[in-house]
């Protein structure tokens, strides 16, 4: 059975479970946290009103037989719950089918939830955790070896995700083949955080640098992830450095982290022993052949896994010729179990940063310009004086879109519904907030701006004590009220 199981990638198999069970604990918390209010019985886009329009069968959940805040409050808690017993490692020290029976109840959990979670769970790392967490499923448990031809499909995955994300950027802007892209997007992506505002004023040379270290790592390394070891390790190992990268200089939710998970799919356990020695001198060296011997499997674990494997092969087919078409696209799914979907993020760099400030009045007159207050937002760019703050690996799903907003989404009616809730002054529309300067009381009138921020530059930054300056474009709502009804 040594071309079924190895014994040479067993801590692969302890990362790639309990992290992509980290990844499923924070989402949980996300959509325990966000879910009601943005798509509950009372959220910006109830749940129950698209059930009502789009079938099961398009969008499997177990929210088309009910839905209520109550039973998705349940369904949140029991994920956080099981994927706290496998990042704690007690499924694995079982028999094989209970990683197996755990980690398909948190992917039909959170397909459930993603499947009816509409404009706030469309992201291309919503589709990533669903997949991951379907074929980490099938890694077995320490009673069994670690199947090769599961390792060997994460592998097909992050070539996907790594490569599909190279193709799009060199087949979009042109500020990617320029090397001028990154000249921008520290400043203009949606979230940025902390470090941020340093690294966009780094030298010009440092930014195109950037550029063609990520041509290098998307188009190059992917490749190298099904070579002989020590390459494919060396291969991820440089994949999980570019990544963290990414995690230092902005707010990307998961997609980082789960990236960095999966890419140790490819490096087996002599190279994390050589890495130990180097960091711990004296630690012994790896065993030839691995930690453990494959022995013999199961025959039932032997069935499933090739069966799961047959299934993914055939769904490749569509993410595979996507990779070849002239209008590739980006963050899709070919089935509605989100099952081997296509990925890629930023074909193009937007060159300036528009932002949406929403503003209530409490005054009679909406005329009166020193009645309205900004509300703050927990993520996204306001008050110019603030310093980005750090979020990931947790989604802040109303922030993203007023980003997505600002770009001149046609995607409203959630924008149109959280202005009514504003002056509902709705308790939990409020808490996803971070600043209400109303307090929790209903204001007469909300209003939406729209401003072109930028970073400051050192020399502003020292004088005024800001991170952004801003100048008003324009009005993107005017003042409006609730009907007296």
């Amino acid at each position: 059975m040594d071309w079924f199981a190895t014994g040479e990638y067993d801590l692969a198999r302890e990362i790639l479970q309990r992290g992509i069970a980290a990844m499923f604990l924070i989402a949980f918390v996300s959509a325990h946290n966000q879910f009601p209010a943005l798509l509950g019985d009372t959220g910006l886009l109830p749940v129950r009103q698209f059930t009502a329009v789009v079938p099961f069968r398009r969008s499997p959940s177990l929210f088309h037989w009910r839905y209520s805040d109550r039973m998705l409050r349940a369904v949140a808690w029991s994920g956080m719950a099981l994927a706290a017993t496998v990042v704690l490692g007690l499924p694995q020290l079982g028999p094989a089918w209970l990683p197996m029976l755990v980690f398909l109840l948190l992917f039909a959990g959170y397909l459930s939830i993603v499947n009816v979670g509409q404009t706030f769970y469309s992201f291309g790392w919503e589709s990533l955790l669903v997949e991951a967490g379907f074929i980490v499923a099938f890694l077995g448990s320490s009673a069994v070896a670690t199947p090769l031809p599961m390792l060997l499909f994460l592998r097909w995955l992050v070539f996907r995700l790594e490569f599909g994300a190279g193709l799009i950027k060199l087949r979009g802007g042109r500020e990617w083949r320029d090397l001028t892209a990154l000249f921008y997007h520290h400043e203009t992506q949606p979230m940025p955080n902390p470090v941020s505002w340093f690294v966009h004023h780094l030298p010009r040379w440092f930014h195109r640098g950037e550029v063609l270290a990520n041509h290098a790592v998307q188009l190059g390394l992917p490749f190298l992830l099904f070579a002989p070891q020590p390459v494919a390790s060396i291969a991820a190992g440089l994949i999980v450095l570019s990544q963290l990268w990414l995690v230092v200089t902005g707010n990307f939710a998961w997609l980082n982290w789960i990236t960095i998970v999966l890419a140790f799919a490819a490096v087996d356990d002599a190279s994390f022993r050589w890495l130990g020695g180097l960091m711990l001198p004296g630690l012994p060296a790896a065993a030839p052949g691995g930690s453990t011997a494959p022995g013999e499997q199961p025959l039932w674990f032997v069935v499933v896994v090739l069966a799961v494997v047959i299934l993914l092969l055939v769904l490749s087919y569509w993410p595979a010729r996507n990779l070849f078409r002239r209008r590739q696209l980006m963050n899709a799914s070919f089935n509605p179990f989100h099952l081997v979907n296509a990925y890629g993020a930023f074909g193009t760099v937007t060159q300036e940063r528009f932002e949406v400030i929403v503003e209530g009045s409490a005054s009679a007159d909406p005329q009166d310009a020193t009645a309205w207050r900004a509300y703050g937002f927990r993520g996204k760019p306001g008050d110019p004086a603030r310093l980005p703050g750090q979020f990931a690996p947790y989604h802040l799903r109303l922030d993203w879109l007023m980003w997505f907003l600002a770009l001149g989404s046609r995607d409203t009616a959630w924008f149109e519904a959280f202005l009514a809730r504003l002056l509902q002054a709705d308790p939990a529309t409020l808490r996803l907030l971070a600043h209400d300067p109303f307090a929790g009381q209903p204001p007469r009138f909300v209003r939406a701006r729209m401003f072109r921020y930028r970073f400051s530059t050192p020399a502003e930054r020292r004088a005024e004590h800001v991170w952004w300056v801003r100048t008003e474009v324009g009005t993107l709502v005017p003042a409006v009220t609730l009907p007296p009804e």
